[in-house]
């Protein structure tokens, strides 16, 4: 019961901490599972993508009831990622047998994940999401299936692989690439993503890499903690919380790095 609470805050945490600084509340169930409940990478990894599923999905739908969705530009973006899901799953099973790859490649996602939060917060600006402004009458170009295949495919990596989110990709590329204004991005970003991870979601609990019993506190706690996070803060955080989280994924990066072999 007390494993079943913790998890249960865990998830509450992580989503509450996703809808507060815009992130996928993955980062934060991660080395929670890694680390707090001592699972191996390949559990970790596995009942992470479960609890993110929950929480894509329950993003994506509250986007796309407010229109955030342009459908007619993720469905390559949906298929290729789902595909790619699937791919990089079947290949997950050898690269699970080799725990310190995992431990390696999660640990390089937070440092990633650290240096843009600090850089946001001391600079005042979303990196790789806020473009440059266009003059008013430039429209967005025609839609691109070939560029949204390739977001697809890069995007099925992390869920399938690492068992982690792909905001860090999504959201940028539809802004960049595609030329979707920022809140279309972050929605049609969720919905595919809920694609990705309920697949890889899928492959990994075949495979014997999930743990219910604390995927489904997490669950609960993560889809509660997310819309509380949108409800207290419906824009961006201060610079100085995302100069602090950034600070305290550095630290859970080095983490990751110093448990290698």
């Amino acid at each position: 019961m007390i494993d079943f609470c913790w998890a249960l805050a865990a998830g509450l945490g992580a989503g509450l901490l996703g809808g507060l600084l815009g992130i996928g509340g993955g980062i934060v169930i991660m080395p929670v599972l890694r680390f707090g409940f001592g699972f191996s990478p390949a559990l970790s990894a596995g009942t992470c993508v479960v609890a993110v599923f929950c929480t894509s999905l329950a993003g994506g739908l509250r986007h796309a009831r407010l229109g955030h969705v342009r459908w007619e530009t993720v469905r390559p973006v949906m298929v290729a990622g789902g595909l790619a899901s699937a791919a990089f799953s079947l290949a997950f099973v050898p690269f699970a047998r080799r725990g310190r790859w995992l431990d390696l490649c999660v640990g390089s996602v937070f440092l990633l994940v650290a240096a843009r939060m600090m850089a946001e917060g001391l600079w005042g600006r979303r990196l790789l999401v806020d473009p440059p402004a266009r003059p008013a009458r430039e429209r967005p170009p025609q839609e691109r299936p070939l560029a949204g295949i390739f977001i697809g495919v890069l995007s099925g990596l992390l869920p399938g692989l690492l068992g982690i989110g792909t905001g860090a990709v999504l959201v940028p590329a539809f802004v960049w690439i595609l030329k979707l204004p920022v809140k279309t991005a972050i929605g049609s970003s969720l919905v595919c993503f809920s694609v990705n991870a309920a697949i890889s979601a899928a492959f990994k609990a075949g495979q014997g890499y999930v743990v219910w019993e604390r995927a489904l506190p997490l669950c609960c706690g993560a889809v509660a903690g997310a819309f509380i996070g949108a409800w207290i803060n419906k824009g961006m955080p201060p610079p100085v919380l995302k100069v602090l989280f950034g600070a305290v994924f550095l630290a859970v990066a080095l983490r990751y790095f110093l448990c290698l072999p």
